[in-house]
């Protein structure tokens, strides 16, 4: 095998990452215990080397091209594992730390993900953690994410995809909207209703509706003149409004079914659900501050196919 990096390689790597964190030569100097110049001329072999400029300079501070925002991110992960193999290879990893940065869609991340990260920073408070909420697929590479939660299954087969739970659909409207228009008792009876559309963000088409019928669930094609693209959280807005008919997770929805805010129908055909799961590159080394988040939402988020928020009651199983 090939050297790749020289002796001094590594090392300006790490005063790369650091003039770049701190958006200043000098006080990466004087964190790293050496001189500007030294930096300087650091991060001049890498300019060098690449082909490329890094950052951009000026009298005050520094930041960091496009090239430059791109390596850094690698860099910083690449040397977090370096970090952690050294740690686990000495045994001095007693406790996770560091950076864990997660993608997930809006609905997920705002009434299930986010809710949990309290009790994860209380149990781990060495490990920062960084949401990003989208719903628009990820790279990992490109983006510098550890870990993701989707939906729907994802193309990529280097990806490994860990079931978290099953997340329950359900249709919704207001009092208002049903003072106008019949309540539907079959799925047929969508066609007359307003039925407020959500575009998929990869594809661009509309989400066909889930109901169980004859005791196995289907996809349907609604319609309505009310489309949201991006986030989804905006339908519930619509429906809340009084716009039309929505079908929606549950967990969004239920203190508005509590509250008598949003009324459920299609109760018979209710009951299809669909799969949250946790995704990352599987030939990636996961270090050990990303496993404790991921074990720690598999954990908490796996209950028998339970909602873990949703307060369990006392009614015997059937």
């Amino acid at each position: 095998m090939s050297r790749e990096f020289g002796e001094t390689s590594l090392g300006s790597i790490e005063l790369f990452c650091l003039a770049a964190d701190l958006e200043s030569f000098t006080a990466a100097a004087q964190q790293a215990g050496i001189t500007p110049a030294a930096v300087s001329r650091a991060i001049g072999r890498l300019e060098e080397r690449f082909g490329v400029r890094l950052f951009v300079r000026s009298t005050r501070r520094v930041r960091l091209t496009d090239s430059g925002r791109e390596y850094h991110l690698q860099c910083k992960q690449a040397l977090a594992q370096l970090v952690d193999a050294e740690r686990q290879l000495t045994g001095h990893q007693t406790a996770p730390s560091g950076l864990v940065r997660i993608s997930a869609p809006t609905t997920f991340g705002h009434h299930r993900l986010l809710p949990l990260l309290p009790a994860f920073r209380a149990l781990h408070p060495g490990v920062e953690v960084e949401v990003h909420l989208s719903n628009r697929n990820i790279d990992f590479t490109a983006d510098g994410f550890d870990l993701a939660v989707r939906a729907r299954e994802q193309a990529d087969s280097g990806l490994v995809a860990r079931k978290l739970m099953d997340a329950e659909l359900t249709v919704v409207g207001t009092p208002q909207y049903f003072a106008r228009r019949p309540a539907p008792v079959s799925p047929d009876d969508l066609q007359d209703h307003e039925c407020i559309q959500f575009l998929l963000p990869r594809t661009g088409q509309r989400v066909p509706w889930r109901l169980r019928v004859d005791g196995e669930e289907r996809d349907l094609q609604t319609n309505g003149g009310l489309v949201c693209s991006e986030d989804i959280l905006g339908c519930a807005t619509l429906a809340r409004a009084g716009a039309g008919l929505l079908q929606t997770y549950r967990f969004i929805v239920e203190k508005d079914i509590s509250q008598g805010t949003l009324v459920e129908v299609l109760k018979p055909f209710g009951g299809a659900s669909r799969p949250f799961s946790l995704i990352y590159p599987g030939s990636r080394h996961m270090p050990l501050r990303v496993r404790a988040l991921a074990d720690f939402l598999a954990a908490s988020l796996q209950r028998g196919g339970r909602d873990p928020l949703k307060k369990s009651d006392s009614r015997p199983a059937d």
